[in-house]
């Protein structure tokens, strides 16, 4: 009889279950990205690596209703209810952007009962920046 062959490869080995939720995170950052069309909500520990994230756009939301304070709200709602599910309890919040759904969803970071150590707003400004292109017609 021939000595079954261990399969390393195998998808079906290997960890049980999902990764994310092994790990307990008491303290995270919140990234709030609000554009025009879209928010995407980004949760991640300390050291930077990604929890847990949605987007107005992954909420069912489309087109111009994306850019509203509601879809904010929602897609906020859903990126924090994992990460209150491992054990989050504070967090950093860094807002970026110029979008409507910023006032909603740090109104949504306050309701989840995370409680906030500070929030910052990371909106890139140019300093004048780059040169604009040259006029088309003279």
């Amino acid at each position: 009889m021939a000595k079954a062959i261990p399969r390393i490869g195998s998808r079906r080995t290997g960890r049980i279950g999902s990764r994310k939720s092994t790990r307990r995170i008491p303290r995270g950052v919140i990234h709030v990205q609000a554009s025009f069309n879209n928010t995407i909500v980004t949760v991640t520990d300390v050291r930077g690596r990604v929890v847990s994230w949605s987007s107005a756009g992954t909420c069912g939301f489309k087109g111009p209703r994306r850019g509203t304070p509601f879809a904010a709200q929602t897609a906020t709602s859903n990126a924090i209810r994992t990460v209150v599910d491992q054990g989050m309890q504070r967090a950093e919040v860094m807002i970026k952007g110029p979008g409507l759904g910023r006032d909603a969803a740090l109104r949504a970071i306050r309701r989840s009962g995370i409680s906030l150590t500070f929030v910052r707003d990371v909106t890139p400004l140019p300093h004048n920046g780059c040169r604009p292109p040259k006029k088309r017609r003279v």
